[in-house]
């Protein structure tokens, strides 16, 4: 990923020692919010991914508000995943049909108006179960939509040497989110109800409504030109079954969601068992997310020269946080071990982000962006409905070193395995091709 722009590119020696000072450090790795455009959607994507992260205490003491079960709480989610799943492809076809913003402002749109319907059904007192159900299918289908047009947008509105550090910076924005996020809402629900939490939420979707509506981009840039759906679903999939490097990484994702997914399954219940139990667990979730900070941190500044290999390679960082139960370390080191991986992960998403919209042609990137997603969002409730099973049946120190293994196999077999993801460059570092008059005289 191209490094931000300096003022002077010779060394730091030719820079005043004011100039080059912390301050100076910090303010160059936010330099892509000096970007108009950016500054609008960073601000409007930091406010309502706030909202989100208010309302995952919210939405269960909703549920139990309204007499419901563990059961009723279990549909709620399902509710809001399925659709996500089902959608996203239907979401990547329309983000490169349209212009991208359209598409997100809709999204956008659509949730304040649930979630506001929502918080006036908690006020007035006539919620139901079922009603909290349609709300989150509402919410799931909106964000299949709008996260594949949000992955293209990102070209569009933050200049091509600064893309690695504005996705770090949304990195950062959505790991502050849900470390604040729980915290603040557990104090509105308990002093005033889970009403306020959808409304709030609804209006951090009236905030990123007005920042989309705001952007200044070229609508025409990104829209895919028109043909049959399933024409521009298929050509979405060529685009990924034409480079070797994106198929194997999304088959490298694919296992390393199953084996992370262990983690989260079994994790409580040896904890529970074992150690302290619930405090543990939520000490070693909570200094995870420190973790992904951590990582989007380190993303803000480091431009690894080969982004792909340095991606993988750190992503087997994600074993220890495994191996760590078995048998289960102590709660300290647990919680080191989440730390590692939530930053090995964060790092790894936000370089291959950054790829991915340097490498794919934008009038199909929101495409190939539902396809990534789609392989995210599968495999993780594969793992989740999977590895209770298997645990029962072979034992949890087995199932967990399968888990291991299988992270390790994905992320290591496909540095050896494919050449084109351990050499693929920086662009900036890559060859500029020859000028037409040069090439041609080239015997």
């Amino acid at each position: 990923m191209p490094p931000v722009p300096r003022a002077v590119s010779s060394g730091s020696h030719d820079l005043p020692p004011t100039v080059t000072g912390p301050l100076h450090r910090l303010r160059e790795s936010a330099d892509a919010l000096s970007e108009r455009n950016f500054r609008l959607l960073w601000l409007g994507q930091t406010g309502s991914t706030f909202g989100d992260g208010l309302t995952f205490v919210a939405i269960a003491f909703a549920v139990i508000g309204l007499g419901g079960s563990a059961t009723d709480l279990g549909l709620v989610f399902a509710a809001y995943s399925l659709p996500n799943v089902v959608f996203l492809l239907a979401g990547g076809v329309w983000a490169d049909r349209l212009p991208r913003n359209l598409v997100m402002l809709t999204s956008d749109g659509i949730r304040a108006v649930v979630q506001t319907g929502f918080a006036y059904l908690l006020f007035s007192g006539s919620a139901e179960i079922w009603h909290l159900i349609v709300v989150a299918a509402l919410h799931g289908t909106s964000s299949a939509f709008f996260v594949p047009a949000a992955t293209g947008l990102m070209p569009q509105v933050v200049s091509q040497p600064r893309l690695q550090q504005a996705n770090a910076l949304m990195a950062i924005s959505r790991s502050l989110a849900f470390i604040i996020g729980p915290a603040v809402s557990g104090i509105i629900v308990a002093t005033f109800g889970p009403g306020w939490v959808f409304a709030i939420d609804a209006a951090t979707y009236v905030l990123s409504l007005v920042t989309l509506a705001a952007l200044q981009i070229d609508r025409q840039a990104a829209v895919a030109e028109r043909a049959s759906f399933l024409s521009e679903l298929a050509h979405g999939w060529r685009e990924v079954r034409s480079r070797d490097w994106l198929i194997a990484s999304l088959l490298a994702f694919s296992l390393s969601n199953i084996g992370l997914g262990a983690f989260m399954v079994l994790g409580p219940l040896i904890i529970d068992r074992e150690l302290g139990g619930a405090a543990d667990w939520g000490l070693i979730l909570t200094v995870g997310s420190l973790g992904a900070l951590l990582g989007g941190a380190v993303a803000l500044r480091w431009k690894p020269g080969r982004p792909l290999l340095v991606g993988f390679l750190v992503m087997l960082v994600g074993v220890t946080r495994t191996l760590s139960l078995i048998p289960p370390l102590p709660v300290l080191v647990l919680a080191l071990t989440s730390l590692g991986t939530m930053m090995a992960i964060t790092l790894s998403n936000t370089l291959w982000e950054t790829v991915l919209q340097e490498r794919i042609p934008q009038g199909s990137l929101s495409r190939v962006s539902s396809y990534d997603w789609m392989v995210s969002l599968v495999f993780q409730p594969v793992a989740f409905a999977l590895v209770g099973p298997l645990a029962d049946a072979i034992g949890e120190a087995q199932t967990l070193l399968i888990a291991s293994a299988i992270v390790v196999a994905g992320n290591a077999g496909i540095l050896i395995l494919v050449p084109s993801v351990r050499r693929m460059k920086r662009l900036e570092l890559e060859d500029p091709p020859l000028p037409a008059s040069e090439a041609a005289s080239i015997p």
